[in-house]
């Protein structure tokens, strides 16, 4: 644990201030190979990282489309029903792989040259919660910023929102599209400009500060 926890954070931070390539590649890859481990091994656990990452946040996100605790724009091409809909689907395909994980008789895949083992049923649960206890912070840190009229459920699934759409964009630490969704999404509610200073104050306490840390722990860890 004392080898695993740092190495893990500093590919966290440098993650998500870099993008995933740098921090969730290139990171995990050289640290982790001077902890001994192979190049499989590697890939494996940015695999179970990956998925650990995306079952919280479908799990959440789905629940907060299902509950529609987030009001789209009118120039917004999808409807409250279907996003509602899209909710549910997101909610099932998580639940659905703790359950595989549980009851599946077959425990090994194959894709092309590659091979997945299903972990068991207690780390895949160990996986959806964290991740989703991860997320839920992220949104609560967000709503303590956000003005007062903001409930928690919209500011969550606003920022959950946002977080998707940043991944195609490459954008490291999705610079200016977290502003944009939220702006595009809440600024008919709330002035801009509070949206903007309490991103702003979110981008220093979630972003600068760990990347601050983690740059002293990686200069420690080589």
């Amino acid at each position: 644990i004392k080898q695993i926890v740092p190495v893990a954070f500093v590919c966290y931070a440098f993650n998500l201030n870099l993008g995933s390539l740098v921090g969730g590649v290139g990171f995990r890859l050289r640290l982790y190979n001077k902890l001994g481990l192979d190049a499989a091994q590697i890939a494996r656990l940015i695999v179970l990282s990956l998925v650990t990452n995306w079952s919280g946040w479908l799990l959440l996100a789905g629940a907060t489309f299902a509950l529609r605790q987030i009001e789209l724009p009118p120039a917004f091409a999808l409807s409250l029903g279907l996003l509602q809909a899209l909710g549910v689907v997101m909610v099932a395909l998580p639940l659905a792989y703790v359950a595989a994980c549980f009851f599946s008789k077959r425990r090994e895949w194959a894709w092309r040259t590659h091979r997945f083992t299903l972990p068991s049923g207690r780390l895949a649960l160990a996986q959806l919660g964290l991740s989703s206890l991860n997320w839920a912070l992220i949104g609560a840190i967000v709503w303590q910023l956000m003005p007062r009229e903001l409930g928690f459920g919209t500011v969550l699934a606003t920022q959950l929102s946002a977080a998707v759409i940043a991944v195609p964009t490459h954008v490291p630490g999705g610079l200016g599209v977290l502003e944009a969704v939220y702006v595009a999404v809440l600024g008919a509610r709330v002035p801009t400009t509070s949206l903007i200073a309490a991103l702003l104050a979110f981008r220093a306490l979630y972003y600068v500060l760990p990347l601050a840390v983690a740059a002293a722990l990686h200069l420690a860890l080589e």
